[in-house]
């Protein structure tokens, strides 16, 4: 029998409507703060890891080291994510998450160090504190998405993931224009960066402390070799379920696309438009506004049970404006510029919002409850699979591109030829959650 912390956790159709729930806010602001934290630190090794336009035009060895840093950040998720699912169905997924959050400070105050002594360890010795950045989220990943659908109402949860979906988009755009900002106003002295990594880190974890006690999913769960990759049980799960198997490869090529429009971005901004960090921030951060608000509709739309046109509908709008901003044109080789790419890229970010929010519903509601955690480690490794191949990837079409001098921008095409397959062919049936049956929600 499974150990309860709180007598409200086994009937979700007591709790607190969404936006009146105490527990569920306590949870959404303490993913924005750790969003932006991750994000903020990713993207200032990710800017610093970009060569810029005049370095090359001066004829100084410049390479783009952007992939080796997300191969190290993934490979971090890749690596623990089986253990971290295992515990959070093995133990408390609140406690988890409070303790990521502690874990979190710990890694900031590691960050301010490794950025003050930069001329001497260099961005290979950044690289290994991003790891252990890795390392938090992967812990904290299985516990936060978990956690959603046994301290919720069911009825909530499409809802819950667009608000949770668009807050952390949110926490990008802020993330990704303050390390721009911050880079060009600082300098040298991008230690002291680290002060506001230090406070956001420390405000979360107190945020973590309202979280809803649940019960333990699975307290007789025992440790084997096989939870450190992809449980047997995780695998005769996705075996019998196709809906669930699709989402989860759809996922991973999702992810897979979007590390390599990450990328892309810097390099379009720094290397070919020959911009400032803080103007390619705000490139970074249009993507972030627009998947906020495609998060907030995909929630809505979804809710009303037309999951597979919201899906549909995302990823060929995605398809359509990744091959817009690989239209070559004009003096940098790029038909838009920096202008014309804002309204683009916010466009890009909303339709995959849209995408994604239904597909992670599906992740999150169709695994039994005691499976849940470790559906959502799968998940995790998956994911972070796709962004380790979409880095190689990246990584290879620069080589490619420079033996036959093309501009960087063409690689958004090769992200559109990424995802054109999911927009041909990925179509899952709109599916009413159980509460709609039982509840008449």
């Amino acid at each position: 029998m499974a150990h309860s912390d709180s007598p409200a956790a086994a009937d979700t159709s007591a709790l607190p409507s969404l936006y009146s729930d105490r527990s569920f806010w306590g949870m959404a602001v303490t993913q924005f703060l750790g969003a932006f934290n991750d994000n903020l630190f990713k993207f200032l090794i990710l800017l610093l890891a970009t060569p810029t336009a005049q370095a090359i035009a001066a004829g100084e060895e410049a390479k783009d080291l952007q992939s080796e840093a997300m191969i190290i950040f993934a490979a971090a998720f890749l690596l623990f994510s089986g253990l971290a699912g295992f515990l959070a169905d093995k133990t408390s997924k609140r406690t988890i998450i409070v303790a990521a959050k502690v874990a979190e400070i710990f890694v900031m105050l590691a960050g301010m160090v490794g950025f003050y002594y930069y001329d001497s360890i260099g961005l290979k010795g950044m690289m290994v504190i991003l790891f252990f950045m890795g390392l938090q989220s992967a812990f904290f990943g299985p516990a936060k998405y978990g956690i959603l659908p046994e301290m919720l109402r069911e009825k909530d949860l499409p809802r819950a993931n667009g608000v949770i979906l668009m807050l952390t988009f949110l926490a990008i755009i802020f993330g990704a224009a303050l390390a721009g900002i911050l880079l060009d106003l600082l300098g040298e002295k991008v230690w002291l960066a680290s002060f506001i990594c230090i406070g956001i880190a420390s405000i979360g974890t107190l945020t973590s402390l309202p979280i809803r006690r649940v019960s333990i999913a699975d307290p007789d769960l025992e440790l084997k070799w096989s939870s450190i990759g992809i449980p047997r049980d995780i695998l005769i799960l996705l075996k019998k379920d196709r809906a669930l198997l699709m989402a989860l490869i759809v996922c991973s090529l999702f992810w897979m696309v979007g590390g390599i429009v990450q990328q892309t971005v810097n390099a379009l901004g720094k290397t070919q438009l020959g911009l400032e960090d803080s103007p390619t921030s705000i490139m970074q951060a249009s993507i972030g506004l627009g998947i906020a608000i495609g998060c907030i509709l995909g929630g809505l739309w979804s809710r009303k049970g037309n999951s597979d046109r919201v899906v549909t509908i995302g990823a060929t709008g995605a398809v359509i404006t990744l091959l817009l901003l690989a239209l070559p044109s004009g003096e940098h080789h790029h038909l838009l510029g920096f202008r014309g790419s804002i309204p683009v890229l916010i466009l890009l970010g909303a339709f995959t919002g849209m995408f994604i929010v239904p597909i992670q519903v599906i992740l999150q509601s169709r695994p039994p409850r005691d499976e849940k955690g470790r559906m959502i480690a799968a998940m995790n490794q998956c994911t972070w699979v796709g962004i380790i191949i979409g880095a190689i990837l990246f990584k290879a079409s620069i080589l490619v591109l420079e033996q036959f001098d093309l501009p960087r921008s063409t690689i958004f095409a090769v992200a559109a030829t990424v995802m054109l397959p999911i927009a041909l062919f990925y179509h899952p049936h709109s599916e009413q959650l159980a509460h709609d049956k039982t509840l008449g929600g």
